[in-house]
């Protein structure tokens, strides 16, 4: 396969409280994720460098859109992120490839800027302990 841009995504789907998959990547503008290891600082006395190894695997996430109060989209999703405590599976694909996890969101701040935008951006950890993985889609 040939590199290829962020252009085009197949799915980023939330879930949303009652555990439904809902497909909001319409009214998601950008994201970011990452998928950092902990390390360990294991360094001996006989060391002239530090010596390191690798410890836990975790997800975040901060998902960035436009309001759409529309049924099943992204406000649906996200309104309930202050009243409910539910982990959320969070899908997302580009390209044959698929990163699930389940996520914690932990806020949904909204602005209305200057010039009349209204967007949201919603952060995630990992909730569940599974390491993030990339599967084939």
């Amino acid at each position: 396969m040939a590199k290829q841009s962020g252009i085009g995504w197949t799915s980023c789907a939330v879930d949303d409280s009652s555990g439904t998959p809902r497909e909001i990547r319409n009214g998601c503008t950008n994201l970011q994720f990452a998928t950092p290891r902990t390390v360990q600082d294991v360094t001996g006395l006989d060391k002239s460098a530090i010596e390191r190894i690798l410890l836990l695997a975790d997800f975040s996430i901060t998902l960035n859109g436009v309001f759409d109060p529309a049924a099943n989209a992204s406000h649906d999703v996200f309104k309930t992120v202050p009243s409910t405590s539910v982990n959320r599976t969070t899908t997302l694909t580009i390209a044959g490839q698929t990163l699930a996890n389940e996520v914690l969101y932990t806020d949904y701040p909204l602005t209305r800027a200057a010039g009349g935008e209204f967007t949201w951006a919603v952060p995630g950890v990992l909730a569940d302990g599974t390491v993030p993985t990339w599967a084939a889609a």
